[in-house]
């Protein structure tokens, strides 16, 4: 069997039959889906037991973590190839096998990955993700940053997985780019260029997890640099941690509720220009957002006053 799929999935009995349909109306049709429940207390497995199809496999542990969830899914996987997605996203019909011909077409590559667009709860178009091409070593590049963007995206050999481990169970986020980067130091990727994966945010996101996220992603990013591959990278860093900060300045604004916002945003941000290298324009742009989403009146008040004071 060519391709294992996993869905690590916790209480998500709202999306999952919509994510499972979008992997069973693949064209790539030689495929396993495996379900790994992380303890669910809604109606998940209702939901999913109710889906007839023989490719269907469903696994049930007690919670764990996402990170579990998904190595529970790799043990039982029979594919040459897994791929993962989160019980909230979809695909295109033509994912799978796009990234599938492309490993095919180059044997030196573990890793096939495709570009993102953002939907809301609801499933509406918000936003673009990155359009970043990088093909073979990658490893300089995705140091700097994650342009898989998420853990619903690549296609990665088997083989490759078990050499270099699966995902750390100790780390709470950021699990996804940490083995990506371990997969970057040993194997060349390959990028699809179109937009493959849809990922729905939320705005249901607290301050707390956006600060637990930046504890993890620092404990990645510095044992990234860690690596003997990144020997000769050391000048990166502030730019990688930088360019982490501003992610996080955007997510604050994004998903943070108005009452407690301002301060976290700020910190971000402080962090950001702290970290950032000299280029005037991009810190311009990034406190203009700061100001138009932190403090709106004022904003508005200065566009007002533009208006009629030249006019």
């Amino acid at each position: 069997m060519p391709i294992s799929v996993i869905i690590p999935v916790f209480n998500g009995e709202k999306t999952i039959k919509e994510t499972i349909y979008s992997i069973l109306n693949q064209t790539f049709q030689d495929i396993e889906v495996i379900i790994s429940d992380d303890g669910s207390t809604d109606s998940t497995l209702e939901v999913v037991r109710n889906i007839s199809d023989s490719r269907i496999k469903i696994l049930s542990y007690p919670n764990a973590g996402v990170s579990a969830s998904r190595n529970r899914g790799i043990y039982e996987a029979k594919g040459e190839y897994i791929s993962f997605i989160d019980a909230d996203d979809l695909w295109t019909p033509d994912k799978l096998e796009l990234q599938w011909q492309a490993l095919e077409n180059n044997s030196q590559a573990a890793v096939a990955y495709s570009w993102t667009d953002y939907i809301s709860e609801s499933g509406q178009f918000i936003k673009s993700g990155r359009r970043i091409k990088a093909n073979g070593d990658v490893f300089s590049k995705l140091l700097v940053i994650n342009f898989l963007e998420n853990g619903s995206n690549p296609l990665i050999r088997k083989e490759a997985l078990e050499k270099v481990g699966s995902f750390d169970e100790s780390l709470s986020s950021s699990e996804d780019i940490d083995l990506w980067l371990k997969l970057s130091i040993d194997y060349e990727f390959v990028c699809i260029e179109k937009p493959q994966i849809f990922y729905r945010t939320s705005m249901n996101s607290l301050s707390s997890n956006l600060k637990n996220m930046e504890a993890t992603s620092l404990k990645v990013i510095k044992r990234a640099f860690r690596y003997p591959k990144a020997h000769n990278l050391q000048h990166l860093k502030k730019q990688t941690i930088s360019n982490f900060y501003k992610y996080l300045t955007f997510k604050a604004i994004e998903s943070i509720p108005e009452t407690g916002r301002n301060m976290t945003t700020m910190y971000f941000l402080w962090n950001y220009f702290k970290n950032k290298p000299a280029d005037i324009m991009d810190k311009k742009l990034m406190l203009i957002i700061a100001v138009k989403f932190l403090f709106p009146k004022i904003s508005q008040r200065v566009i007002q006053f533009k208006k009629t004071a030249f006019t």
